[in-house]
């Protein structure tokens, strides 16, 4: 099947839901090395799949846990990215920004833990639509993006931002 953005629209439904997380300072930003799963490898921010009788803050404030560590808190939304991938798959991933949390971010067997500077972002080792939308979200602007990827290169995107 060939997919179009018309597919993803409001009446779209994703095989999975998930939570994106990006923990920052007035500088840097905590982002992983992701050990397994989809984008294994890659420099991404933590997060993961909801599960069922979960809320997405739920859902982030444990995956962080899970493959950081630490305990995160006062989360605000900072968008929606819809992906839907030639192959079949699909997700779609809530967003959200924090300042504050608790304990040392710590390697486990799903990321290891890598602090950068905001205007230092390894977007070259990250998915290829975050170049796209990552900068203006640390900037504190909310991002709502649909995409189509083919493997790792994206083949058609749609992204809108909106003030905080």
């Amino acid at each position: 099947m060939i997919y179009s953005l018309v597919q993803i629209d409001e009446k779209w439904t994703a095989i999975d839901t998930a939570t994106l997380v990006f923990v920052c300072t007035d500088t840097q930003v905590l982002l992983i090395r992701k050990k397994r799963g989809l984008g294994a490898g890659k420099i991404n921010g933590p997060g993961g799949k909801l599960e069922a009788n979960e809320t997405l803050k739920n859902c982030a404030i444990r995956e962080v846990k899970e493959e950081l560590a630490i305990v995160i808190s006062n989360l605000a939304f900072a968008g929606r990215l819809r992906f839907q991938f030639i192959d079949g798959y699909s997700i779609d991933v809530t967003v959200f920004l924090t300042r504050e949390f608790s304990g040392t971010p710590t390697e486990t067997d799903e990321a290891a833990p890598l602090w950068f500077d905001q205007k230092n972002i390894p977007y070259e080792e990250m998915w290829a639509d975050d170049r796209l939308w990552l900068p203006r979200v640390l900037g504190g602007e909310t991002v709502e993006g649909r995409f189509i990827f083919d493997n790792d290169s994206i083949v058609e995107h749609d992204v809108n931002f909106y003030t905080r």
